[in-house]
C-alpha cells in the first residue's frame, strides 16, 4: 500500500523528482527546479551536472552524488550538500560554489586581494560599485591568471556579506 500524501521524512535522503510534475512530497524541489536556478541564477549550463543525481535530506537540504545510488535512506551522508531549497530564496552552498562556480558566468563578483582576504574572513563589506543582481553571488578572486571561486556571498543595500561559515573562514596574507 502507497501513502497518498507522502512527506519528508527528515532523517532519510530521497531522490529529487525528475520534473515538477513527478514530485510525491510537498515543497520538495525537482532536478529540473534544481538545474534552472543554478542555469538563471549563475548562468552555469545544465549539462555540467549530467552524471550527478540530487538528494533531499532533512527541510530543503539538497545534495548532490556524481553517480547514482540505489538506495542511500540509510545513509547519513551522500556526495555533498549542495543548495538549500526550503525558504524563501534558495541559497547554494559554499563546497558547491568551490566546485561548480567555475562554470559561471553571470552574478560572480570579482574581488580585489584585499576584499578577498576580508571576504575569506567572514567579513561584511561595502562594494557599491557592484552593479549586477542582489541576492546570492558566487566571490571569485584571481589566482594563477584566473578567477577561482572562493565562496557564497550574499549582496543586499551596496553591501557584500560574507557568508563564508565560521568554521571554514581563514586568515589570508593581502598579497598585491
Amino acid at each position: 500500500m502507497t501513502d497518498a500524501n507522502p512527506t519528508n521524512d527528515g532523517q532519510r535522503f530521497a531522490r529529487l523528482p525528475e520534473t515538477p510534475a513527478d514530485r510525491e512530497v510537498e515543497g520538495r524541489a525537482s532536478r529540473r527546479e534544481v538545474l534552472d536556478w543554478w542555469h538563471e541564477r549563475f548562468g552555469i549550463d545544465p549539462s555540467v551536472f549530467e552524471g550527478y543525481s540530487f538528494w533531499e535530506k532533512g527541510a530543503g537540504k539538497v545534495w548532490i552524488f556524481n553517480g547514482e545510488a540505489t538506495d542511500p535512506s540509510e545513509v547519513e551522508a551522500i556526495g555533498m550538500t549542495f543548495l538549500r531549497t526550503r525558504q524563501e530564496h534558495w541559497k547554494p552552498t559554499g563546497r558547491a560554489v568551490s566546485r561548480f562556480g567555475a562554470h559561471a558566468r553571470t552574478n560572480v563578483i570579482e574581488l580585489d586581494p584585499a576584499q578577498a582576504s576580508r571576504f575569506a574572513a567572514g567579513e561584511d563589506q561595502d562594494l557599491p560599485e557592484w552593479d549586477g543582481d542582489w541576492g546570492y553571488l558566487i566571490a571569485t578572486h584571481e589566482i594563477a591568471g584566473g578567477q577561482a571561486p572562493i565562496g557564497v556571498g550574499l549582496y543586499l543595500y551596496d553591501e557584500l556579506r560574507s557568508v563564508v561559515p565560521k568554521g571554514s573562514r581563514a586568515d589570508l596574507p593581502v598579497v598585491e
